[in-house]
């Protein structure tokens, strides 16, 4: 079954390519291909009709079904079952779903380009919905069930330069979504409650299952369900969908998705049926659905929108009776659901065709179809009488045994069940009335006011037989069903054993064309007749419809609500996005405290009863050292000192970490504090020198109690958490983990490149892509092109890009500087003389690079290769090396760091991520796990005996990314400063000398790319 619904995707991937080939005839295939599964599912059957339908999955005479193991720890699998059920609505999926696919063969343009992606969507919503109904997990199910909400809305929104189709699918995903997502919480609330997420083991046990948490479980899925199925009051959504090409309305709207819902609540009902929120939301609601959708059918002039509303009507008759219970209901309710399709698709096809040849589906327009286009009225005559369930039709059929099973609960339930009986008659009645406005309209020769006889509605062209063939083999089912029910009835029975009769005394009922003289066919005339009276009436009827005002309109409401929703979230950002960063760190800070202090006041919990302040002077010094920086960050009266304040504050936490024995923790703390303190000294540089730009006394008082109370609610979590274990923490674990089979004796580095090597991956993963909003913040070009070093640009090419503007005599010396720079070839390593103002160099600063910046590259590359047995790693390495090149880049300047790193940071973080890639992606191609560790065990000579772990080439990766992280910042907040700050110095300069701006600018550009 997993194979088979893979196929079905790849298919559906690969048709936009077919189309491209073959054009249209690749609906043909891909009719052929969903036939084709049909007959797969089919094969099934034999084994489905021997079966014990309400056995569990895997137990013995259970239906076919197909498990695989997924998420086992959170009890999730991949699991499919093929039962009765399930056999019915594959019928209308892939039955239906084929003959679709062969009328868009001629529905749609051969020049239509954009028919491919349609057709790659409408196959895979087929198979997203047979995924829906074979899945006998909770969770496959839903993820089916947002596929095809998801595909909907790119179907619905076919005709995206449409301002109406984009609306409708909006609107359809909104609603649809928001139903799917209460159907969320009530699915994995069931399977809590059952304590399986298998469908078919929770119905087995649903007789235990009880109380109110059952009840809300219930009501929450019914909810998904009735929001799928457009009831009341998520009706609106299916007609305004209308916009979607007519195979979508053919296919989604009356055959497959608006019966998802109908589905689901069909496969509950025999376990969930006399929970307390069940009868009273399927009847009730079903019951207003069905008699709004078909009083509003009786007022539209669009033929497309009378079978819309008419669909609404129709899905709320088949839920009542789906959900109903027994038997009789059971059988009853699958009867009508496969008579809905066959007519109903059938109907919308001759939309189709009237459509797409006259150019309108305005009733009032058309007129005497019924005489030019024969085949195409009598199949709508078949049609339509199935849909009034008139007699020789399956839809009467169908009709029937519906009336039948709610007759049958009257008696039983006597003054509700009565109400609903006569609910259904009336409601019936006005599906006769719409279902011969239909046919008057689409095909009946109308007169105009004045008396005279309207003039017939041309076809641009005749309806082909393959055009026709759709709708004429599903009207040709209706009435080979009618006649001959029994393969129905031998489908159907097997669902029917999981249902009780109503009462002891009732007999069985069954599908068949003739009842005999009963009172349910009096009640089926009734409705005829009081059908055809409205429709004779009909305009009597519309005067009372428009004066008959609009007590609720659900779309009305729907659009107050997304209006709500965009006005308070207006309002949300006007109050809280103000542009200030102390206001947003004020709000998030609030939330959290506010969150903690509520968890720490309102529920119970353990209080530590001993405190230790400290275990030794030292700490109490290292404690004093933090709380002074932190006081001292406070009250600093310019940014600079409040950065060293906060790095102090740092320095102090990485000292008690080393004398709590956590050297790793405490190197990486000591050398981030000094990769930050450069970076906000880089920064600063853009930023007034005062902390204050408005009043510092505004809000103080609110700021000192937000501190006050942040500190207090971090200390109170975190004796409360530390407090509160009960079990044993899993890093005891660790020690033997990491020695025995990470291969190395520093726990915490083979916890970052194995134990946890997924979350190391994806802290190196933000980084990069930390870096990448950070330089998008400050560069003006890409800065995937690497900057132009001077190295690289010989003499007389330095002469030419630059000697073509004209130059102040400073500008002049700085070419020239930059000339003899690009021709030293044997000079020292640093040449900041030559590239750095004399105000700006300092001799000891560049004495102490030279001497320390190898040495420190050195030591970063033992720290990277040590680390998996001794203090160090990647990340240590990376940072260590980062400071080297920060070193050398405050010596030198920007044109020293792009000769020590003479290529881009983008590049060293993409091969760092590839690396990591590839570590784990080898191990899997070994045939291990992926990022599965190995081991080398070497001799070497005078070297001794070594082993090296496979996770190092983990932390080189780490390790690259790190360096490129550190790189990127240093050319972002660094040297593309330095670069604007001389191009503004200059404009400045131009400006007081009167040299145009015109010059400048094409001075700076130049300057700006060979600095790059």
């Amino acid at each position: 079954m997993l194979l088979m619904l893979a196929v079905l995707f790849a298919v559906s991937l690969v048709a936009p390519w077919l189309f491209r080939r073959i054009g249209r005839s690749a609906f043909v295939v891909l009719a052929g291909i969903s036939a084709a599964a049909l007959v797969w599912v089919l094969v099934h059957l034999p084994q489905v009709l021997r079966a014990d339908q309400g056995a569990p999955s895997g137990s013995p005479n259970a239906p076919p079904s197909e498990i695989t193991e997924w998420i086992p720890e959170l009890g999730v699998e991949i699991a499919f079952r093929v039962d009765a059920l399930t056999l019915v609505m594959s019928l209308l999926i892939l039955g239906i779903g084929a003959l679709v696919l062969l009328y868009c063969a001629r529905y749609f343009r051969a020049s239509e380009t954009a028919a491919g992606p349609f057709a790659g969507q409408l196959f895979a919503f087929a198979a997203a919905m047979l995924g829906l109904v074979i899945s006998d997990d909770l969770v496959m199910l839903f993820i089916f069930w947002e596929l095809t909400t998801i595909l909907s809305f790119l179907l619905i929104g076919y005709s995206a330069h449409r301002i109406l189709a984009r609306r409708s699918a909006i609107q359809a995903l909104i609603v649809t979504t928001f139903g799917g997502l209460a159907m969320l919480v009530g699915l994995l609330w069931l399977g809590e409650l059952a304590g399986t997420y298998r469908l078919s083991e929770i119905l087995a046990q649903a007789d235990r299952l009880h109380g109110t948490a059952v009840d809300l479980a219930v009501l929450l899925i019914l909810i998904g369900a009735l929001s799928k199925s457009a009831l009341v009051p998520f009706h609106f959504w299916l007609p305004a969908a209308m916009a979607a090409p007519t195979p979508v309305s053919a296919y989604l709207h009356a055959a497959a998705m608006v019966k998802a819902g109908v589905y689901l609540v069909a496969r509950l009902a025999p376990g969930f049926h006399e929970t307390a929120c069940w009868l009273p939301t399927v009847l009730g609601v079903g019951l207003a659905t069905m008699l709004v959708g078909a009083w509003r059918a009786l007022r539209q002039t669009d033929i497309k929108l009378v079978l819309a509303y008419g669909t609404v009507s129709q899905l709320g008759f088949l839920v009542m009776i789906n959900g109903l219970g027994g038997e009789d209901a059971a059988l009853a309710g699958l009867a009508m659901l496969l008579a809905h399709g066959l007519f109903k698709a059938a109907l919308f096809m001759v939309v189709g065709i009237i459509d797409h040849e006259t150019g309108t589906r305005d009733l009032t327009r058309l007129s005497g179809l019924a005489r030019t286009q024969r085949p195409l009225f009598w199949i709508s005559v078949v049609s339509t009488a199935s849909m009034a369930g008139l007699p020789p039709l399956f839809g009467f059929v169908a009709k029937e045994v519906v009336f039948e099973s709610f007759y049958g609960y009257a008696e039983v339930s006597a003054g509700w069940g009565w109400v609903v009986m006569a609910g259904v008659v009336v409601a019936s009645a006005l599906t006769v009335a719409y279902s011969a406005r239909f046919l008057w309209g689409a095909f009946a020769t109308k007169r105009s006011p004045e008396g005279t006889t309207a003039p017939v509605t041309r076809f641009h062209a005749p309806a082909g037989p393959v055009f026709l063939a759709a709708p004429a083999v599903l009207s040709a089912a209706t009435v080979v069903l009618a006649l001959w029910p029994a393969p129905v009835q031998r489908l159907i029975d097997p669902f029917v054993t999981l249902f009780e009769p109503v009462s002891a005394e009732a007999h069985g009922t069954y599908l068949a064309l003739w009842h005999g003289l009963t009172p349910v066919l009096g009640l089926s005339v009734l409705a005829w007749a009081l059908g055809l009276g409205l429709f004779a009436a009909r305009r009597p009827v519309a005067r009372l419809q428009e004066g008959v005002p609009a007590v609720f309109d659900a779309e009305r409401g729907y659009r107050a609500s997304v209006k709500l929703v965009d006005v308070v979230a207006v309002w949300l950002t006007s109050v809280t996005q103000r542009g200030s960063l102390a206001w947003y760190l004020f709000i998030i800070l609030a939330v959290a405290t506010g969150v903690v202090w509520s968890v720490l006041l309102f529920t119970s919990h353990e209080v530590p009863e001993s405190w230790i302040v400290a275990e030794g002077p030292l700490q109490v010094v290292l404690g004093a050292v933090v709380i002074g920086g932190a006081i001292g960050a406070v009250w600093a009266p310019k940014r600079f000192m409040a950065v060293l304040m906060v790095s102090l504050c740092g320095y102090g936490i990485a000292g008690l970490f080393a004398l709590q024995g956590a050297p790793d923790l405490a190197l990486t703390v000591l050398l981030v504090e000094s990769i930050v303190l450069v970076v906000f000294v880089l920064a600063l540089r853009s930023l007034p020198a005062g902390i204050w730009t408005q009043n510092p006394a505004r809000f103080k008082a609110g700021r000192v109690v937000l501190g006050i109370g942040f500190g207090a609610a971090m200390m109170g979590a975190v004796a409360v958490g530390l407090d509160s274990r009960v079990a044993e923490p899993i890093s005891a674990e660790f020690p033997w983990m990491a020695y025995e089979v990470g291969h190395g004796a520093n726990i915490v580095n083979v916890t970052l490149v194995d134990i946890r090597v997924w979350d190391t991956f994806g802290e190196i993963t933000v980084l990069a892509a930390a870096a990448t909003g950070v330089a998008s913040l400050i560069f003006v070009k890409r800065r995937d092109v690497r900057r132009r070093s001077l190295h690289e640009v010989p003499t007389g090419s330095v002469g030419r890009v630059l000697n073509e503007d004209n130059l102040t005599p400073r500008q002049a010396r700085e070419i020239r500087v930059a000339r003899s720079f690009s021709t030293v070839a044997r000079e020292a390593w640093l040449v900041a003389g030559r590239t750095v103002a004399p105000e700006h160099r300092s001799i000891i600063f560049e004495v102490v690079t030279r001497l320390m910046f190898h040495a420190i590259i050195l030591l970063s590359v033992y720290l990277l290769v040590a680390g998996h047995n001794l203090p160090g790693g990647g990340f240590a390495g990376g940072l260590l090396a980062g400071l080297a090149l920060t070193l050398r880049y405050l010596a030198g300047g920007r044109y020293e760091l792009e000769a020590a790193v003479p290529f881009s940071a983008s590049a060293l973080m993409g091969w760092g991520l590839a690396l990591a890639c590839f570590t784990g992606l080898v191990s899997l191609l070994a045939g291990g796990h992926i990022f599965q560790s190995a081991v080398l065990d070497l001799d070497l000579p005078l070297l001794g005996e070594h082993h090296i772990a496979s996770a190092i080439m983990f932390d080189i990766g780490v390790y690259l990314v790190v360096v490129g992280l550190i790189l990127d910042i240093l050319r972002s907040l660094g040297s593309e400063i330095d670069v604007r700050s001389e191009m503004e110095n200059r404009a400045a300069e131009s400006g007081e000398t009167g040299q145009g701006p015109q010059g400048h600018g094409a001075h700076a550009e130049t300057t700006l790319g060979v600095a790059r």
